[in-house]
């Protein structure tokens, strides 16, 4: 069975180094208006991170004209009209009547379009790229591509996608847990989502035109420059049905670990700190009744857990490794019934091909990646996808993050989670020898994920409140920094539109010694936004990088509209950006400069 094979990797590595400790915690810096440098760093480095200034206007928008200016404050104004968001799809389909296709497309690009977009094709978005990257800013190629659906179809759509053939036809029972459960109010997973692309599964034959719209996008991302990346969502690629019941599979399997856990005194301990007495464990799972003692004994021999004579979650899920004799016995307790279940349901022979084909199709792509020296972005999705999207992320930097970090996996920090899952990942990679590399995000489905937790009945995976996923993150960042001092061979990625987190980056930076030649921290921003983070730090020397989306003007006009409202979300930061615009404008128009050509 495909999912069998891909359900666990191969056996972990014995630990051979103690496992690390949370960093020391560290208060955020404030966000002064000044320049950012070094935060007294308690030993010396020899060589000191450089000056970023985010309030030089004039730095930060050298590689703009006046008139790109003047564009980026319109549009960022008109995104800030509560107004015109609210009717915006309805102004988009009067002006395309009323000025017709052709120059309804030119109104677009010289406006919504010309500011979030990069272009219509891997040709046209060339000079973009090579001007940007001219002014010390990099690319993350992204295709814009989304069927715009309406909800009654994106609903039907899900619907059918992620409910087996057993589940339709009655012969078998829905036994995942709440969360991993259709919903048909949230069978459109667009709503309340104004950040993140959404792919609705139709059939296989759209599945290989994403994966062939991608490989193009990897092949202009190699052709383009030097260290680009290119974004991809599994979503796109196969029957989210896998994934679904994958996650579930997933997060029963760890449930069970964290009850074993709580029997043994272990209950709140972090992921990476809990390890299980192997005897106790023994005991409890004899009497559960899963395997006779001998049976038990086998699966748990230094040769596979070392000689520690405790298991932790990594040494767990190698457990279920297809090469051990567990995999017949994947049961877990239910906690309502105190009935064993098996863990894994049971798939018609299709359902096995569309697995398949989904596993191969990643194959293909990380391997044209590796063939092209183009990173890898996996993005996140729903809480409910994430669990088996960040495993197969893993399996795919388990093979090919060999030398250096090829694929990236995405950690969302608003997840209560996410510490857990940065540090098991982690922790992994130094076991097995291979190149740990991370996007850290806040995340984008949260308005989503809390109203499904509350119309299902499951407990909400996000954090409280927007202050603790900023600690979230910053707890995250924290301890990925602490390893890259130790490990050049991991990286991440700071994916934040946030001053402050950017600034607080820059601040442990200088204090671990970690410098922005050496590759290993880079930033990462959205095309059209915020500007005035992602010049500053790429003319003083940083990696950064634009999210850049491209495709055909129609077929980009969801992506438009979700910028627009994303936007308005972040009002702060946008009407500071608005402040800066505005104020280099003034200072062209002083000085005499207003016809400034970048160079």
């Amino acid at each position: 069975m495909a999912l069998r094979r891909v359900f666990l990797p191969r056996s972990v590595a014995p630990c051979i180094a103690a496992l690390s400790t949370e960093p020391k915690a560290r208060e955020q810096p404030p966000a002064s208006p000044g320049p950012v440098r070094g935060c007294g760093a308690a030993e010396p480095v020899r060589r000191p991170v450089p000056v970023v200034d985010f309030t030089n206007t004039e730095e930060a928008y050298r590689s703009r004209r006046s008139w790109e200016l003047a564009r980026n404050l319109l549009v960022l104004r008109l995104c800030a009209s509560p107004v015109l968001l609210a009717h915006h799809e309805q102004l988009f389909s009067v002006a395309r009547k009323l000025l017709g296709q052709r120059l309804f497309e030119r109104l677009m690009k010289m406006t919504f379009y010309g500011h979030f977009v990069a272009g219509e094709d891997q040709e046209s978005i060339k000079p973009l790229i090579r001007h940007n990257k001219a002014f010390g800013v990099g690319f993350i190629l992204d295709y814009g591509l989304e069927d715009d659906l309406s909800p009654e179809e994106a609903e039907r759509k899900e619907m059918e996608s992620c409910t087996s053939q057993a589940e339709r036809d009655g012969t078998g029972t829905n036994k995942r847990e709440k969360q991993y459960q259709l919903h048909p109010a949230f069978g459109d997973r667009r709503d309340g989502v104004i950040s993140a692309r959404t792919y609705f599964y139709a059939n296989e034959a759209k599945c290989d035109d994403y994966m062939k719209n991608i490989l193009k996008c990897i092949e202009a991302s190699g052709g383009a420059s030097d260290g680009g990346f290119s974004a991809i969502k599994l979503t796109a690629l196969g029957r989210p049905q896998f994934l679904l019941q994958f996650s579930d599979v997933l997060t029963r399997w760890r449930r069970f670990f964290q009850q074993m856990a709580a029997e043994q005194g272990q209950a709140g301990r972090a992921a990476v700190d809990t390890k299980l007495e192997v005897v106790a464990l023994q005991e409890s799972i004899e009497k559960m009744g899963i395997a006779s003692r001998a049976e038990i004994e086998r699966w748990f021999t230094p040769e596979t857990l070392g000689v520690s004579g405790t298991v932790d979650l990594l040494d767990w899920n190698s457990l279920i490794d297809s090469r051990t004799q567990l995999s017949r016995h994947l049961v877990v307790p239910n906690v309502q019934t105190g009935e064993l279940e098996p863990l894994l349901s049971q798939f018609t022979e299709e359902e096995e091909q569309q697995m398949k084909r989904m596993l191969q199709r990643m194959d293909v792509l990380a391997k044209k990646a590796k063939e092209a020296g183009v990173r890898l972005m996996i993005d996140a999705e729903q809480s409910y996808f994430q669990p088996a999207i960040g495993r197969l992320t893993l399996e795919m930097q388990r093979r090919f993050n060999v030398d250096k970090p090829l694929i990236y996996n995405t950690f969302q920090c608003y997840l209560k989670d996410a510490y857990d899952n940065v540090t098991m990942d982690m922790e992994l990679a130094r076991r097995e020898g291979w190149c740990f590399g991370a996007k850290l995000v806040r995340g984008a489905y949260m308005a989503q994920e809390r109203a499904r937790a509350v119309e299902i009945g499951y407990e909400d995976p996000i954090n409280p409140t927007y202050e603790a996923t900023n600690a979230m993150y910053h707890r995250c960042l924290n301890y990925v920094l602490e390893e890259l001092k130790h490990n050049p061979r991991a990286e991440v990625m700071v994916a934040s539109h946030n001053e402050d987190t950017v600034r607080f980056t820059l601040c442990r930076m200088e204090e671990l010694g970690l410098h922005p030649a050496d590759g290993q921290v880079c930033f990462g921003q959205l095309l059209g936004m915020c500007d005035q983070i992602s010049f500053p730090l790429g003319q003083a020397g940083f990696p950064v990088y634009k999210y850049v989306p491209y495709g055909p003007v129609m077929e980009v006009l969801p992506y438009l509209s979700r910028r627009a409202l994303e936007n308005s979300s972040i009002m702060k930061g946008a009407q500071r950006e608005r402040q800066l615009l505005w104020q280099e404008l003034c200072r062209r128009l002083r000085t005499g400069s207003l016809f400034h050509h970048p160079a």
